[in-house]
């Protein structure tokens, strides 16, 4: 049985799930509404304030949707209750970044400013302290959707490994290389 597959999952207070005929599932909980589609070879039952997922069979491709179903509900069910954020940090000289709305305008050091459109899922806001590299603060209840957003907005200027400089990760460790070497001759 799949380890992940077979763990229950517990819905904190205030969430609400509602599983259709149609194996549509719909959580509801504080923060919004999220709504993800399982595949019918998975039976989806709630119990005692748990969602409980079961196969039919142990073929492979049984074996693998049991536990990305769980993981996406659990997903769900976490981001509608305590929703996901990312702190991306901009390290470079020069390098901006300005939230407007639903704007983000990044100066990473080419000739023109980039302005990113995010989806209205996301909240953004950004930071610039004196000393500090400024910070790209992402927040949603949709873990898919920011992961994705905060992939794209890295890379536009991804970490390069001589002086560190790029978009990166809050806790992030880019490996560094070392420069010419002088010869021996």
């Amino acid at each position: 049985m799949s380890r992940i597959g077979k763990l229950p999952i517990q819905l904190p207070l205030g969430v609400s799930v509602n599983i259709s005929e149609k194996n549509l599932v719909v959580v509801k909980g504080p923060l919004g509404k999220l709504s993800q589609f399982v595949d019918p070879i998975i039976t989806i039952k709630l119990e005692d304030d748990q969602i409980v997922l079961e196969r039919h069979s142990e073929q492979k491709t049984h074996k693998a949707k049991h536990g990305l179903y769980r993981s996406l509900l659990f997903n769900m069910v976490k981001g509608v209750s305590e929703g996901y954020k990312v702190i991306q940090e901009l390290v470079g000289v020069g390098y901006k970044a300005v939230a407007n709305g639903q704007l983000l305008e990044l100066s990473l050091g080419y000739s023109h400013n980039i302005i990113v459109e995010l989806p209205e899922e996301i909240k953004v806001e950004t930071t610039a302290e004196r000393g500090k590299s400024p910070t790209i603060i992402l927040q949603s209840i949709d873990k898919q959707l920011i992961g994705q957003v905060a992939a794209k907005i890295r890379s536009l200027r991804k970490p390069e490994p001589y002086k560190g400089k790029g978009i990166r990760f809050a806790g992030e460790i880019v490996r560094r290389k070392s420069g010419k070497s002088a010869s021996d001759k």
